[in-house]
Order: structure tokens, then C-alpha cells, then sequence
């Protein structure tokens, strides 16, 4: 089935059922008004949702209506967790082969993990606000999951049982605050702005044989200011899998439902043409394209994103139909308070 939060008016909206070709929807009220409410309660209330969800795609939901991902908030608009991996190494290889850095071995035996915040989650549709330009503005496509209750010390086989929901992010960072954080030593915090989500989460069953062993293997796309930039396949070169992922992140503590678990920006390796390396596959986020120019030409050439830019971050299956919708985003500048007029 595929789930989405609709806006309500409340900080956690109400929760959808979305019918397979995303063109109808109706709401979960009396089965679960919130999806963390259904991540809680999953074995008892997942298959009531499933018989809506098969009705509604029979066209028999009597109070079915147009979907529209306009009115979509994040499926959980707020988390109790979310942790962002670096699941595809080729990215990482990329970023520090440009400053000519190289990757510790540890990196191919340990995912990378880091904690990001959680209480204020984008809806796909909604501006990305940056303060400044200058902060260099980026996005970054990503796949994530959604737990359930994971215990801890679980294995990866065993942490895999744990998913219950995949969905999209765009994991927007903030490029030139990033350096001057992590010299600290500490992590990120500021250079990490909010994420944005699809406008629909859906269960594994949903994916077909695209689902194998933890990796989704489709296409991740990335449009930028109306331009295709990125057609990142997602499964192959994903270094580690979800339920590794998860195993990492669970290691010395339980992760609880409502958990969101990224595998961090989607990224293929470059391929020799004519003596020199080419990316046809494209990028999944700026500070990738800029290393490759780094690589190539020594310096880059990309400058990253400006107000008004566009972002569009889609997945299409196997029949051509999208899976998740698209998150479809603006980037925009903070609005100014309006000021108060002086007496004459």
C-alpha cells in the first residue's frame, strides 16, 4: 500500500491511503489518523489499511478523492529519529579523490552514520529556506526507510524485518558551512538544514522484484531548474544495504518505530571514454558534479543552488509509473516580517 500525510492544519496531519497510480486517495480516519500511529500498532492495523488500500485500487472507496501531493506534508512530519548513512562509497570516493584525500579502509567495512534533526520535516512541495546563497545550497537525492521496532543487536537479516516503509528525501545541506562544523569534530548541525520527503511512503510489497535483499533497484532521477542531471541506478553500487544500516544504528541501543533511515546520496561510478572519465549516469547532488569537474579539470565549475531555483527528485517503476511521486521543491529565501508602520 502507499501511505501519505495530508495537511490538517495540526503539526502531524492526517493520514492517506493513496491508491497505486497516485491518482486518488482516501483518509485512514477510524483505522489511524497519523502514521505514527500505525507504525506503532503495525500488526494490527497495517492489514485494515491494506483492505482500504485494495478497495480504493478496485475504484470501490466511497469517499475516495483526487490526490494531490500539493497537499502533502512529510509521511512522518515529524520523527522520533532520523539518521542519514553514506550507503554508496563512490560518492565518497569522489568528494575525497577532488581534494585529493583518501578513504580509509574502515569505510568499506563500517557504514557511515550521523544523526540529523527530526522535528521539522518538509512535504514535498514545500520551499527549501536557506538564509543566505552563500551558505551553498545543495540537494541530495536519496532513498530512505521507515522502521518499526528494531531491537538491539540485531543482525542485518534480522534488522531487514524491521522495515515497514520506503520513501524519498531530499537531504539539502548546506555546502559552506559544512567545513568549519565538522573541524569541530562534532558533526553537523547548522550545514544540515530540513529534509523533504515524498508525498508517499510505500510497503515493500509495492516494489516487486525491484526490492532485493534491502537495495530498491529503479532509478533514481534528479531534475535541476527543469534540466535531467542525474538518472542514478540505485541498487548495484549501494555499498551496504538497509538492514546493514540498521544493524549499525542499533548496535549498542533499540531503535524505535518511526525511525527514518537514509542511505545517503545515490551515486555511480564513472566509466573510461577516450581516456578520459565520464559519469553518464549524472549526479544525485552538486558537491558530486564539482568534485568529477575537480577530477577532470582541476577546479569546478558548478555553482550550487540560487533562490528560484527548482529541484524535482522522482522514481519511476518498471511499468513507467511513479512510485513515490516526486518531490518537487523551490529554493527559496527566508520571508522578511513585515514592518510596522511609524506614526506620523
Amino acid at each position: 500500500m502507499k501511505l501519505a500525510t495530508y495537511k490538517d492544519g495540526s503539526r502531524d496531519g492526517q493520514l492517506v491511503v493513496v491508491s497505486r497510480d497516485l491518482s486518488t486517495a482516501h483518509y485512514a480516519t477510524g483505522i489511524a489518523d497519523r502514521l505514527q500511529q500505525l507504525l506503532d500498532d503495525w500488526n494490527f492495523l497495517s492489514p485494515q489499511l491494506q483492505d482500504l488500500s485494495d478497495t480504493l485500487n478496485h475504484g470501490k472507496a466511497r469517499h475516495a478523492f483526487p490526490f494531490d501531493p500539493r497537499q502533502c506534508m512529510a509521511p512522518l512530519p515529524r520523527a522520533y529519529q532520523w539518521a542519514d548513512g553514506s550507503a554508496y562509497l563512490n560518492h565518497v570516493e569522489l568528494v575525497r579523490a577532488a581534494r585529493n584525500a583518501t578513504v580509509p579502509e574502515s569505510y568499506y567495512t563500517d557504514p557511515l552514520i550521523y544523526q540529523g534533526a527530526s522535528d521539522d520535516m518538509l512535504g514535498p512541495c514545500d520551499d527549501v529556506v536557506c538564509p543566505s546563497e552563500e551558505c551553498g545550497i545543495d540537494f541530495e537525492a536519496e532513498l530512505v526507510v521507515i522502521t518499526g521496532d528494531v531491537p538491539m543487536g540485531s543482525t542485518p537479516e534480522r534488522a531487514l524485518e524491521g522495515i515497514r516503509l520506503v520513501a524519498l528525501a531530499n537531504d539539502v545541506s548546506l555546502r559552506n558551512l559544512i567545513p568549519d562544523e565538522l573541524a569541530k569534530g562534532f558533526g553537523f548541525v547548522q550545514s544540515k538544514p530540513a529534509t523533504a520527503f515524498s508525498p508517499v511512503a510505500v510497503t515493500l510489497d509495492e516494489l516487486g522484484a525491484a526490492w532485493d535483499k534491502g537495495r530498491l533497484h529503479l532509478t533514481l532521477q534528479s531534475t535541476w531548474n527543469g534540466r535531467k542531471v542525474g538518472m542514478c541506478e540505485a541498487g548495484a553500487e549501494m555499498s551496504f544495504h538497509f538492514g546493514q544500516l540498521i544493524a549499525h544504528l542499533c548496535k549498542t541501543r533499540n531503535v524505535r518505530a518511526g525511525s527514518i533511515v537514509g542511505a545517503g546520496t545515490v551515486s555511480n561510478k564513472g566509466v573510461e571514454v577516450n581516456g578520459r572519465m565520464d559519469w553518464p549516469k549524472g549526479y544525485s547532488c552538486i558537491a558530486e558534479k564539482r568534485a568529477i569537474e575537480t577530477i577532470q579539470d582541476g577546479k569546478p565549475a558548478t555553482d550550487y543552488m540560487k533562490f528560484g531555483d527548482t529541484i524535482r527528485i522522482e522514481v519511476k517503476g518498471r511499468d513507467g509509473q511513479s512510485v513515490f511521486g516526486a518531490i518537487d521543491q523551490q529554493i527559496a529565501a527566508p520571508v522578511q516580517p513585515a514592518r510596522r508602520g511609524t506614526r506620523g
